[in-house]
């Protein structure tokens, strides 16, 4: 509450020419705290102070007070102060007063290039809120900024005001002739049209030195779908020593369908961080030579999890005619990430639409993997989706498992869509029971499986009174997917029972 005596003890303190920095700073403080535009003056006074933390304080203070007046009149100034904590204290102050005169603009212009990464980014803060980009070739220079909080801000001003003909020149010099990571995020933000601007510096941006650099121009080249990207990306990745940069070189250059891949990739699949890309890009060659590597990649213990995860996953995208008897084996393999990687190739294969003397093979296989590989449960749930014939295997499977999250995935795979069928009679019948499940995941998905049914027959289930006395338990106490879940079986009963 504003107190007379208090204030009048502030600025006493202000006045006393005995009073040292540590009094003036806490009269300023407390001037800010609990003064009113009428003591501005003092505080612009203060703003002169030859103590910094004094001159900080009263930065502060004025943008508290909230005299828009008075900050227009001196904080300007003291954005340019020589301490970088008077700086800082202002420009938040400007910010909060939402100062927006020519001197404040330009003061936050002159931010950007301040050393003190928080002053940087007030000034970005600012300059987005004011509407302009301010002093343009420092703000496109913040793109390499090490501090992701003053880039990341300096990029989205940028993109604000890419239309900007002056913005939109200084980055492409900055696409051209910049350095390190600015010119990688400048060839990364501009529209195609400006392709014709960059082409040769594209060529040479593959030789830089900075590997985001080199990334970068690599997919701007890509993108342009001339036929030389396919020549500059594969002499740019004979001569690459930086596994990132390799390993979207070879994405690319797989992407492309361009052969020479194949030869190129062999000497990064026995890195770790680059093998993994080494093996997609065979597998996006179609030829007869990358899929002799794919398998001698599969059976290469030597190579890390990941490299052979990529490979199978790979073959199972190729379609090709063994494919499924390749990856089979591995899903008992003791690799987790082969085991991760042979049921994503399965997966890619059984939407590809198998051939009929390969589906009941897979369907054994993969409700074997269901209830005896536990960290593959709903991986290998939603490649048996797209295999109506596994039905039967997952109805036993429902019944008799021990496994709670088991018992979850094959409940959700039941889809009793056919009131007349026994088979289907019996799914409402085990989805009834699965509410009276004690595990949470169990209850979720009968509630979600009944709700088909509902909606597939336009009935209700048997025993829905008991039914809807339990679900309205469950949007009380259940947790919260369970209580949505209820609450959509509910109305799904309404519906019918109108």
């Amino acid at each position: 509450m504003y107190s007379e005596h208090q204030v009048a003890y502030f600025l006493r303190e202000l006045a006393d020419p005995e009073a040292g920095p540590g009094r003036r700073e806490a009269a300023v403080k407390g001037l800010g705290r609990i003064g009113r535009p009428e003591h501005s003056a003092h505080l612009v006074r203060a703003t002169r102070d030859p103590e910094p933390a004094v001159r900080a304080a009263a930065a502060q203070a004025l943008g508290r007070i909230g005299d828009r007046d008075a900050g227009a009149q001196t904080l300007p100034a003291l954005m340019a102060d020589e301490d970088p904590i008077v700086r800082r204290r202002a420009s938040r102050a400007a910010i909060r007063l939402a100062l927006d005169g020519e001197a404040a603009t330009e003061a936050f212009r002159q931010l950007l290039r301040d050393p003190d990464h928080h002053l940087r980014i007030n000034a970005l803060e600012a300059l987005r809120t004011l509407g302009t980009p301010g002093d343009i070739p420092a703000l496109v220079r913040l793109l390499g900024d090490p501090d992701p909080a003053v880039w990341g801000r300096a990029d989205g001003l940028v993109r604000k005001h890419k239309r900007d003909p002056a913005v939109e020149a200084e980055v492409v010099r900055a696409a051209r002739e910049g350095t390190g990571p600015a010119r990688a995020r400048a060839l990364d933000m501009l529209p195609a049209r400006c392709n014709a601007r960059l082409h040769d510096s594209l060529l040479d941006a593959l030789r830089d030195e900075c590997p985001q650099v080199r990334i970068a121009a690599a997919r701007r080249l890509a993108r342009t779908g001339e036929d030389s990207a396919a020549d500059a990306l594969a002499t740019a990745l004979a001569d690459e020593r930086d596994p990132e940069a390799a390993g979207w070189l070879l994405n690319l250059l797989g992407r492309l369908g361009d052969r020479r891949v194949t030869g190129l990739a062999a000497r990064w699949l026995h890195h770790a961080e680059a093998g993994p890309a080494a093996a997609h890009a065979l597998g996006a060659v179609d030829t007869p030579e990358a899929a002799a590597r794919l398998r001698a990649v599969l059976d290469d213990r030597t190579l890390s999890g990941p490299t052979r995860a990529a490979a199978a996953m790979a073959v199972g995208e190729s379609g090709a005619r063994h494919a499924v008897w390749l990856l089979l084996p591995l899903l008992d393999d003791a690799d987790p990430a082969l085991r991760a990687g042979a049921m994503e190739g399965l997966s890619a294969l059984v939407r590809g639409g198998l051939r009929p003397w390969e589906r009941p093979a897979v369907v054994r296989s993969l409700v074997t993997h269901l209830s005896s590989v536990p960290d593959n449960v709903w991986r290998t749930r939603n490649v048996l989706a797209h295999l109506p014939q596994a039905l039967p295997a997952v109805r036993d499977l429902a019944d008799r498992t021990p496994s709670t999250e088991v018992r979850a995935a094959a409940l959700s795979l039941l889809d009793p869509r056919a009131p007349g069928d026994r088979n289907a009679r019996e799914d409402v019948r085990r989805l009834l029971d699965g509410l009276e499940d004690p595990h949470e995941s169990v209850r979720y998905q009968a509630a979600l499986g009944l709700k088909r049914w509902v909606k597939a027959s336009g009935t209700p289930p048997p025993e829905s009174a008991g039914v809807r006395e339990r679900l309205l338990t469950f949007t009380t106490e259940g947790s919260p997917r369970l209580q949505q879940a209820a609450a959509g079986l509910l109305e799904a009963l309404a519906e019918v029972g109108r």
